[in-house]
């Protein structure tokens, strides 16, 4: 008897041991904290590592099949859809009025600046980690780790956000082709939950299941149904601009406030949140290790995709406002009651049809470039690295797509659009005013060898004049303000251009004019950000927290390790030759 307990209680004791070690190294580990972060900030990657070693960590690497028309068609797929059926109804009928599509101009100029910031980068740092791997490559010695993971973080959170958001309005826009008035027709609401989560969508859980298991598939083969989905999408938007133009008229511009009855407080208001629109765009700069060209195909791509959509943009909500005056615009699938306004039922259900395909081809854009970016910040060890591991067979991040997939079905489930759509916005404008500062760092010090310190100065003068020209018009204080601060930031970008050089990259495309473009894309974001209110800061600080507490009890310890093992699992094609000649043939193409 003695014998058998005896035998019971050694592997009890000998688990209890077991269990003790690991968490005695787990409080060594975050005994060492300062130390690694002190050693974090000091190490730099270059881009050959990153193209390189790095991306040897995924394994297999992802197979280059993809054209300069299949990156235009991506970029143009992943945002059309998603503004103009999506946010241009509340925004015409709560903050903009008519002038909605003002709204749209002015954020489609900030779109477009961050895009020429997204080509340059692209094209001179061509892997898959988009603005991940270009601030984690620029800021050298600084905090250039940190930044990059914040940004991807929030890269990966508004696309989640964005993809369950537009999920359910495709449920609401397939009701409408069916006929259906009332757009929660095909959901169940459950008694007991909070307002804004009560409302269970399985339609968009469906679709979001399914084109994550046609994305864990084939790269190409999704990118040709989605330029297929793409060209038809544009015909159909020819549709509804040439009905809009023919059956609207312009006192609908003009009745019953004017142009703009909120002012053109409301049309910046509008502008921020319409910014929503154009997330995807950046989802192309994330192919750049499938694309066989990408010197000359990534700049075609991303710029020309922005530049396609922010024009049907525009025209799309020009035709809405011409068929329907903006009070009498509804919030939930707009442009199928449009139609039933003017009459045209039979053209509603056309509209309700085109509208979900739509926003499917935006959704399988959308949930190929956020897997590429998790894929991208898996290889730094920052998230566990299964996530980063590639299939030898499809070439695909099987691992990160079926992660986010399940993570975007679960928020589409319960969450409302109007609950996260503000933070998209903030999350997405951090970024990008990231990347622009990054562009400008990488430009002036990289390349043209300034010291940092005169660089770093002006983006922090540039910022600081930025937040306060956006909190003079925001707070509307001081008359004096707006001229001053707005004088001043002309004044800061003009002597910086005339007293800094600039070297331009000797290969590839870079961005012309510098350093005017990046300084106006920093003072756009800046502004929009600060006209969202004030609920989005909170949630936003939040999540900012979280993933921050998340990058010092997991990531630092990660990344440190990894590097330690040095030649183990990280190389996985041990010739140092044999990596180098992928770089080179990379940078001919």
């Amino acid at each position: 008897m003695a014998t058998t307990t005896s035998q019971t209680t050694a592997p009890r004791n000998s688990t209890t041991a077991a269990a003790s070690i690991c968490f005695s190294k787990y409080l060594h580990s975050l005994s060492q904290t300062p130390h690694r972060l002190r050693r974090r900030m000091l190490a730099t990657w270059t881009p050959d590592e990153e193209l390189n070693q790095v991306r040897q960590r995924s394994g297999a690497d992802m197979k280059r099949k993809l054209k300069w028309y299949d990156l235009m068609a991506l970029g143009v797929g992943g945002m059309l859809g998603v503004g103009v059926f999506v946010t241009t109804g509340p925004v015409a009928h709560q903050t903009a009025g008519p002038s909605v599509f003002i709204s749209y101009i002015v954020a489609g100029m900030s779109a477009l600046l961050s895009s020429l910031c997204y080509a340059e980068f692209s094209v001179q740092i061509p892997v898959a980690g988009g603005a991940f791997s270009y601030l984690r490559l620029t800021f050298g010695t600084y905090i250039r780790e940190f930044v990059g993971y914040f940004a991807g973080a929030n890269i990966l959170m508004e696309y989640v956000l964005s993809n369950a958001a537009v999920a359910r309005s495709f449920t609401e826009y397939l009701s409408s082709t069916f006929g259906e008035n009332d757009p929660r027709t095909w959901r169940v609401e459950v008694n007991g939950l909070v307002k804004g989560y009560d409302m269970l969508d399985f339609p968009a859980v469906a679709l979001v299941l399914l084109l994550t298991l046609c994305l864990c598939h084939s790269t190409k083969e999704s990118s040709l149904l989605n330029l297929i989905m793409t060209v038809f999408h544009v015909v159909f938007f020819g549709f509804i601009i040439i009905a809009g133009f023919c059956n609207g008229t312009s006192k609908n511009l003009v009745k019953p406030k004017g142009i703009a009855p909120y002012g053109v407080r409301g049309v910046l208001d509008g502008a921020a949140r319409v910014y929503f629109s154009y997330i995807g765009y950046d989802s192309a700069s994330t192919m750049a290790e499938e694309i066989q060209s990408p010197l000359t195909s990534l700049p075609i791509g991303i710029v020309g995709s922005v530049v396609i959509t922010s024009v049907l943009y525009c025209l799309m909500a020009l035709s809405l406002c011409l068929m329907v005056p903006y009070n009498k615009i509804t919030e939930k699938v707009t442009f199928s009651t449009a139609f039933k306004e003017i009459g045209w039922g039979w053209a509603s259900n056309v509209v309700g049809a085109g509208a979900s395909l739509g926003i499917v081809a935006s959704l399988l854009v959308a949930m190929l470039g956020q897997a590429r970016y998790l894929c991208v910040i898996g290889r730094a060890r920052l998230v566990p690295s299964w996530l980063a591991k590639v299939h030898p067979s499809t070439g695909t991040p099987l691992n990160a797509t079926l992660f986010l997939g399940l993570c975007t079905a679960s928020i589409a489930l319960f969450t409302d659009l109007e609950i996260v759509i503000e933070m998209i916005s903030i999350g997405t404008l951090l970024v990008f005013y990231l990347v622009a500062n990054a562009l400008i760092y990488r430009r002036y010090v990289i390349i043209s060898n300034n010291p940092p310190f005169q660089t770093l100065l002006f983006l922090f003068l540039l910022s600081s004049s930025a937040i306060g020209f956006s909190m003079s018009w925001k707070f509307q204080q001081q008359w004096w303000g707006l001229p001053l601060f707005g004088v001043s930031t002309v004044t800061i970008i003009a002597f910086f251009n005339y007293a800094i050089p600039c070297v331009r990259h000797q290969i590839g495309w870079s961005m012309p004019f510098m350093p005017w473009p990046a300084a106006l894309s920093i003072f756009l974001n800046v502004f929009l950000m600060t006209t969202l209110k004030k609920f989005s800061f909170e949630r936003f600080a939040i999540w900012a927290c979280f993933i921050t507490l998340f990058y010092l009890l997991y990531g630092v310890h990660s990344t440190y390790q990894a590097e330690e093992m040095g030649s183990g699992e990280d190389e996985v094609n041990p010739s140092s030759a044999v990596q180098q000649t992928k770089l080179d043939n990379m940078q001919v193409l």
